[in-house]
């Protein structure tokens, strides 16, 4: 059954276009190369997708330059010399735009002034009152910065200073027994300052220690001694 035509027009389809374009690239590439084999032809194809991508085929033991040079001697054209000024022409605003911006440095450190009107003066005077006000801005900012930065730093000595020194006159605190509901007191002591201050109760273990012969008369004895850990 033969293939129907196809209109030549712009694929619409993103996906069918993507498709369209690897199979015709290979089908061209592989044409490409058939000339190059069957007729011993310099064949260089550049072929550059919708999406940017560029795809390449330069016969065996050739490079696109060399393919470029021998068109343009049998044309007796020179396909790079419109770059080549284009690239001239750039450079020489470059060069103009580096020469402006280094006099406005000159003038700004105060030198190259002789040749400046009035007008040009008055401009660069008040230039230069704009760039001092904001150099003192951010000068003063910083100053700010510090001086916070300091006072914090001294709240937090005085702070830290005031609680060593309600530390230090702290009076010797006081330990007593905890009752944990049995018919005797376990292994643990509440220890607690005479000013009653509940910040200051902290707990202490107890490790039990036996010994069984402190009692007079050498029997058994239930004395359970307790050492502070």
């Amino acid at each position: 059954m033969a293939r129907g035509k196809i209109q030549i027009k712009r694929i619409e389809n993103v996906t069918n276009r993507q498709v369209t374009y690897s199979k015709r690239r290979n089908g061209l590439f592989k044409k490409a190369n058939e000339l190059t084999v069957l007729c011993d032809a310099k064949v260089s194809l550049l072929m550059v997708s919708s999406s940017g991508k560029l795809h390449e085929f330069i016969s065996p033991s050739t490079t696109t330059k060399q393919v470029y040079d021998e068109y343009q001697k049998l044309l007796g054209i020179d396909l790079w010399k419109s770059h080549y000024e284009t690239m001239q022409e750039n450079l020489k605003k470059l060069k103009e735009i580096n020469k402006s911006l280094r006099r406005q440095i000159s003038h700004r450190v105060g030198e190259c002034l002789n040749d400046l009107r009035f007008a040009e003066l008055h401009s660069l005077e008040k230039e230069m009152e704009s760039a001092v006000e904001v150099v003192r801005n951010r000068k003063l900012k910083l100053i700010s910065n510090q001086i916070d930065t300091k006072r914090k730093k001294i709240r937090n000595a005085t702070e830290c200073n005031r609680r060593l020194y309600e530390y230090d006159a702290m009076e010797e605190p006081h330990y007593g027994l905890v009752d944990d509901g049995g018919d005797y007191y376990d292994s643990a002591v509440i220890g607690y300052s005479a000013n009653e201050d509940p910040h200051n109760v902290f707990p202490l273990r107890l490790q039990p220690s036996h010994h069984p012969n402190l009692h007079r008369g050498g029997g058994s004895s239930d004395l359970t001694t307790y050492s502070l850990l």
